[in-house]
């Protein structure tokens, strides 16, 4: 992409901005705009009334079966199905935590590439973590995904189904606490979602249009994640689209970001928060800083007065993790006594933090390490 100044072909170790091609993922409703839902109608010979039909189908009554689309010539709904709801991911593993409110599982696409997605169940919300790219290019050594590399973009309808799925599976009272809803996405699977702009930010209205156009979410219950594509982020900020951004920052001076965060040597840290800082007076929404905690890397208490320093007076909050490690990793967690002279710094600092909660850690967590292990 040359308007990321990045090469096109990246020497091996180099981010990789550009997905490989290969054979696309079977076209879908949640693919196409309203225009492009009423010419598939079209095409079948079928009156564009019919695209509106299954759209509340699929967006509102998460109606996957079109023997139940009663409002369907029954000799039509097959054809119907087979052109607009095409099945796009098989589940492979289903893993399950936390008195099963947590749940992970990892899906085949079409063409053999595997993404992982997980559900979590809280008492006052559900949340849905979903992959934007299958495998991640960004190469941040300390994350599962980013070392398996870049297998390929989805596509808009692979990331909607993510959350449908989700839905389907509360709405059926798969999930203990009885027939629930999904309030909040977070883009944070696998993969950089804004180095797959196009595709997330059509995603993005499927989830809070309107059904039969979308599943009419409030976009102030999604998040979009990113390392820091700067050029992205000031885009993103443009479409009207008041979703929270969250930038994976890890560390707030370049010299360790660098290695942690391999884009940092594309954009520096102050010309990151820079972007970020637009994105919030643009949109009004606070800016989340994800910073994960890791031993002796990361956690030292000048590096907490460091990032302080950069975000106090900020419309921003900061969300430390406790990082995950994965299998064979260097990488491990913070010293408890670490964490909390962490946040005590930055509270001091007048900055918001939370710690996260460190939901599906028995359960391959980590975004990234269902699918190295299979």
């Amino acid at each position: 992409m040359t308007d990321l100044g990045m090469p096109s072909r990246p020497k091996p170790g180099e981010l990789t901005f550009e997905a490989p091609r290969r054979g696309k993922p079977p076209r879908h409703l949640a693919d196409l705009d309203a225009a492009g839902r009423r010419e598939a109608v079209a095409a079948l010979g079928l009156p564009a009334f019919r695209a509106d039909q299954v759209g509340r189908h699929y967006f509102a009554r998460l109606a996957d079966d079109p023997s139940t689309w009663t409002d369907i010539p029954a000799a039509q709904r097959e054809s119907i199905a087979a052109t607009l709801t095409p099945p796009l991911m098989t589940p492979v593993r289903e893993l399950t935590a936390d008195a099963g409110t947590t749940r992970k599982t990892l899906w085949r696409l079409h063409d053999g590439a595997l993404v992982e997605s997980v559900l979590m169940r809280y008492p006052d919300r559900v949340t849905m973590c979903v992959s934007s790219q299958a495998g991640c290019g960004m190469n941040c050594p300390f994350c599962a995904t980013g070392q398996a590399g870049l297998t390929r973009n989805l596509s808009t309808a692979e990331i909607v189904e993510q959350v449908v799925s989700g839905a389907r599976q509360l709405a059926a009272g798969q999930v203990p606490g009885g027939p629930g809803r999904v309030s909040n996405v977070v883009f944070m699977g696998m993969g950089e979602p804004l180095a797959n702009y196009n595709v997330v930010v059509a995603a993005l209205h499927r989830l809070t249009d309107e059904p039969p156009a979308g599943l009419g979410m409030s976009a102030r219950g999604i998040t979009v994640s990113t390392v820091g594509l700067v050029p992205r982020i000031r885009q993103l900020a443009q479409e009207g689209l008041p979703v929270t951004l969250a930038l994976s920052l890890h560390a707030p001076d370049d010299e360790l970001r660098d290695t942690l965060v391999p884009v940092n040597t594309r954009w520096k840290v102050s010309e990151v928060l820079d972007a970020a800082w637009e994105y919030a007076a643009t949109t009004k929404r606070r800016v989340s800083i994800e910073y994960a905690l890791i031993k002796d890397v990361n956690d030292q208490a000048w590096r907490a007065d460091l990032l302080a320093k950069r975000l106090r007076g900020k419309l921003v909050h900061v969300n430390l993790i406790p990082l995950n490690p994965t299998p064979g990793s260097k990488w491990t967690a913070s010293r408890p006594e670490d964490e909390r002279e962490f946040v005590r710094r930055l509270e001091a600092g007048g900055v918001a933090v939370t710690v996260r909660d460190t939901r599906g850690r028995e359960i391959d967590g980590a975004c990234g390490q269902l699918a190295a292990a299979e």
